[in-house]
This record gives structure tokens, sequence and C-alpha cells, in this order.
């Protein structure tokens, strides 16, 4: 690695160079097939498009609207759409609906638990109910704000929560319930109707989480897919996010947090007289905010339209259904559930087929997917994010899964060494130092001094990682990952 900062400057066409060499490495973010992380269309010259809108604006600073009102235009702009898409806005059961663009999902929820949160001053340890397959984000959020988070099971059969469940875990202190449309692992969408009733009663706010389906469900129900009721429709849902950085295809990072009207966003907002320099006022957890990204998503979506988005959906929804087919057709493997919206989840009830196995001879064949641990009675399991940039090569997923199957059958499951078991079982996170998880890396071929070229952060392949993880607790799991990107970031001379 060369030094960021050196005593002379660089040219630029070696820096550039430097980059696309750092980049190489890189899984790919077009061609169809990874599965997770990246949002790609494929639509020719969106890119070059982003890339200028967000040029012309990278400069501005979201801090103060008055300074630079073309960024103020645009976010209205993107909550307008965002609101017009569900459910709220003018002609609508909810005209009031207002709005905010953030970096992403995980600060458009912590927001939404922070402004719920802050709405009850008086209670002095706040509780938030959410089914254990909502996202992380909702975790992080509650740490972060010092609320008692509060997990709902799902049941292994429909991945759902039960709405009774939901209403039996609100407490007085209970400050908000969420719900996903739908939930990133499984794709599967609450039954958020029954759940936001269940809030009304109880006199809580009910936040829906569709970060990742809130931009393709309302062109998915246009379809004539069933997608049930998940939005401003629904009397009882008081807040949404939505990431513009997912399937409305703009550059990351971009999402936005709706609130059915002025009074429940006001707590969100942050803002401090009490020094001596410019009053701080902030509607998001950012001050300064580069207005690159908002650009961009606004210049994707005025480029796309809903024409182009209901086009692109249908590309999605074709690609989804093959790649359902192909799992379907191969002996050993069942789908988690029938897909709902832009995912296809798997899993095997077979025991001669190792999943991480599998999702490693999928790599081989050039198929980027993402391994998920077992959680309570849910068996570990293959994810895929389905864009509409799979359709061009969805026809060959279906002979390489049948073949990366046979090969994994063929080497049969992981066997971690009888040491590494029974550390994963009776180590606890608290014993669990840096030296020990180095140690650890190096023995499953992620060694190597951190940032060093000859040592990439992972191996090839990943199975015996991924059944140490998948074997570990989550408290230790979490401590293992931990311990292992402090040791990935460190810094290079």
């Amino acid at each position: 690695m060369v030094e960021a900062l050196p005593a002379q400057g660089v040219p630029a066409d070696q820096v550039l160079a430097e980059l696309r060499g750092l980049r190489a490495a890189d899984r790919p973010t077009h061609g169809g097939r990874l599965f997770a992380y990246v949002y790609d269309p494929a639509v020719p010259g969106l890119d070059e498009l982003a890339r200028s809108a967000h040029a012309l604006s990278a400069h501005v600073n979201g801090l103060d609207p008055t300074a630079f009102p073309s960024l103020l235009a645009m976010e209205n702009a993107l909550v307008g759409a965002a609101s017009a898409l569900l459910g709220g806005g003018p002609g609508t059961t909810a005209p009031d609906v207002v709005g905010s663009v953030t970096s992403g999902g995980t600060e458009s929820l912590i927001l939404a638990v922070k402004t719920a949160r802050d709405a009850r001053p008086e209670i002095t340890a706040p509780r938030l109910v959410a089914p254990a397959s909502a996202h992380a984000a909702f975790a992080k959020a509650a740490h972060y704000l010092g609320l008692v988070l509060d997990l709902v099971p799902v049941s292994p059969v429909t991945l759902r929560p039960d709405p009774v469940d939901i209403a039996a875990a609100i407490t007085a202190d209970t400050v908000l319930v969420a719900c996903s449309a739908p939930s990133y692992a499984h794709g599967v969408i609450d039954p958020v109707a029954e759940i936001a009733q269940v809030a009304v009663a109880a006199g809580v706010r009910c936040h829906v989480d569709a970060c990742f389906g809130g931009w393709v469900l309302p062109f998915l129900r246009r379809l004539g897919e069933p997608v049930p009721p998940f939005d401003f429709t629904l009397a009882g849902v008081t807040s949404i996010s939505v990431d513009l950085h997912k399937y409305a295809y703009a550059p990351k990072g971009v999402s936005v947090l709706l609130h059915r009207d002025p009074a429940l966003r006001a707590p969100q907002y942050f803002s401090y007289a009490d020094w001596p320099g410019y009053t701080m006022i902030n509607p998001v957890i950012s001050s300064t905010r580069s207005g690159g990204p908002i650009a961009a998503a606004y210049a994707t979506l005025r480029h796309l339209g809903q024409a182009g988005y209901l086009e692109l959906t249908r590309t999605t929804l074709t690609a989804v259904r093959e790649l359902a087919d192909a799992v379907r057709a191969v002996d050993g493997l069942r789908l988690m559930s029938e897909p709902q919206a832009t995912v296809v989840c798997f899993t095997s009830d077979d025991s001669g087929l190792d999943l991480f196995v599998l999702a490693d001879e999928l790599t081989v064949r050039g198929w980027h997917t993402q391994p998920q641990m077992a959680y309570a009675d849910l068996p570990a399991s293959i994810h895929l994010t389905v864009t509409p940039s799979v359709a061009a090569s969805v026809a060959e997923f279906g002979p390489d899964l049948t073949a990366a199957v046979a090969a994994a059958r063929a080497l049969g499951p992981v066997r971690l060494p009888e040491e590494l078991l029974v550390a994963a079982a009776t180590l606890t996170p608290e014993q669990l130092t840096a030296d020990l998880v180095a140690a650890l890396a190096v023995d499953l071929g992620m060694g190597g001094k951190p940032g060093a070229d000859d040592a990439p952060p992972v191996p090839d392949r990943m199975a015996e990682v991924n059944t140490l993880l998948n074997t570990a607790p989550p408290p230790l799991r979490e401590k293992l990952l931990l311990e292992f990107l402090s040791l990935l970031q460190q810094p290079t001379y």
C-alpha cells in the first residue's frame, strides 16, 4: 500500500491508476453476479449521469439551506416523490406527510427511533418492540439511544411475527413498534396492517422499515403482484423509511425518512444555541452534508421516471421467478419462502450438503451470494438480492447451481478441529482477546500482517470461517468479528 500523504504530490493520472488497482480486488458492482450490497439497474448512461450530477453538487453543504437553496429544493422533491409512492400527499388519507433525506437506511432507522423516544420524555426507560427479523440497525439504534429492544420471535414456517405476540410485548414504556416491508434476510413482508392496528390500540407509534422494498413494492403492485398494504394508506403507520440507493438505483448513500405529519417529525430535529458560534439546527444526525449524493439521486429519479422504474421492476420480477425456479429444480434445496419481493432465499435439509461449501462453489463459478447464519429455529440460508442486471445472465444460474451442489456434496460438510468446536462452545466474549483472534485468523487463512500486499483480508473459500461463526453463539460471533475488523483497520505508513 502506498502512503496517502506523500512528501510530493502525485500526478492525477497516477492517482487514478492507483485507485483502479485498488478497485480490482473488489467484488463486481455491475454484471448481475453479486447478490448483495449493490443495486445495478443495467441502464446505459445512468452511472455517467449520476456522476455528473454528484460532481455538480459535491461541494454544496446541506448544513444551511438558506445558503444553498438548490439542495433544499432537491431534498423536498425527493421527499415528495417518496411520499407519493408510499400513500402520502395531496388527495390521500395522509396529506401532510413530511420527511428528511438521510445518508442511508441505518441513519433513517436511528432517527425514527430517536424521534419516537424524544416524543415521550416522561418515559425514563423507553422500549422498542420489533420482530427478530427486523434489521440489525434497530438494535444499533437501541444501543446508541439507550432503549431496551424487545424482540418478538418469527414463525419458522411463515418467517413473520404474530401480531398477537407483538401486542403482548408492548408495555407502558414502549415508544415504538417496528416492522419490515420486506425483511432483508428472507424478503417477506410482515403483517403490517395488523401490527399497525396493535400499535394504534396501544397508543404507540409504528415505523415501517421499507428501506429495502419501499421503492419496488409499489411498482410490483402495479404489475399485478399481491403486495399487501404496508404504507401510509394504513392509519396506524406513523413513519416509513425507504432507501433511494437500493431500488431507486441512486448512488450510495441516500435514504428518506417520512413521517405522517409535521408534529410527528418535530422531535427528530436537534437545535442548539448555547455557545458563541452559529445556532446549530439539524434535521438529521450529520451537520455538514455533501450535496453530491442528493443531486445524484435527484438526477436518477428524474431520468428514469415512473415508466422506467416499472420496466426495471418487471425485469427484476422475471429474474426473481427464474432464480426461484432454479432453486426448486435442485434436489436437496428449498426456498425459505415464496418470493414476495426481490429476494430469493434458500436452504437445505440435506445433511450431506453444506450450504457454506455451496456458497464457495457458487463463488468459484462467478456468483457472489450472501450466506446467512442459523438463528433460533431458522436454519442457515443463502440470500440473493435480485436486481435488473441479473436478467442478462439468469439462465446460466440454474446449471451452475446444479454443478455447485454436486461439487459441495462431493466435498462434504466442513469438519472443524475439535479444539475450535470446544472454544466456540465454552469461550465467553470477555475471554476472546485480540491476540487470540489474530492467531485464529492465521489458522483460517486470513493471516499475515493486516494491510500487507500479500495478505488478503479473507481467503478464497469461506466455508470454514462461516461454519465457525455459525457454531458460535451470537455474542461470541459479534466479538470475533469486532476483533477481526479491528485487525483489518490498521494505519498504513
